[in-house]
């Protein structure tokens, strides 16, 4: 047991001044931990700095890259190309497959008659053919077969006066 004979004054003052040391070690304490803390977030701010100043350059030498006149040579031709297709495939999707209308007339057409002019007019859709047909008979099941397929056909009067020995014509329009 220790047993303090100090008066109460000093005993106070002593109490006051470890008192007063805690405060300032703590004070130095929380001083060197500020500071350290300020010295971390500086050099994490540098890093981060760092690295992103060497990600724009990154960015910029692929921008260049981009930029080469090889590159911006290949994309006007790119463009031009696809410019050029699109066209090419617009011509296309409006053009009428004339083929097919070959093979539906030659399917039609009964073998004793035979055709002598194919013509048609891009702007109207329009076809006009011109044959011989041996008799009547055969042209009558031509115009049916024809109808069949082309609705609006028009065989004119004149291809019905003779009998035999028939130079008929026939227009027709195809969608």
């Amino acid at each position: 047991m220790e047993i303090n004979l100090l008066p109460l004054k000093a005993k106070t003052e002593l109490f006051e001044e470890e008192v007063g040391k805690l405060i300032i070690i703590l004070g130095v304490l929380i001083l060197i931990f500020l500071f350290s803390l300020t010295l971390i977030l500086f050099s994490v701010k540098s890093h981060i700095s760092g690295q992103v100043g060497s990600q724009k350059t990154l960015v910029d030498l692929e921008k260049k890259q981009f930029e080469i006149p090889e590159t911006q040579t290949i994309r006007e031709k790119i463009i031009l190309i696809n410019q050029n297709l699109l066209k090419l495939n617009s011509f296309y999707q409006e053009q009428i497959n004339l083929t097919e209308t070959f093979k539906k007339i030659s399917e039609i057409l009964p073998p004793e008659m035979y055709l002598t002019v194919f013509s048609y007019q891009k702007e109207t859709f329009q076809i006009s053919l011109s044959g011989f047909a041996p008799n009547r008979e055969t042209l009558f099941e031509f115009k049916k077969n024809l109808e069949k397929e082309f609705p609006d056909s028009y065989f004119p009067p004149q291809n019905w006066i003779k009998s035999t020995d028939i130079d008929f014509q026939v227009n027709f329009k195809i969608f």
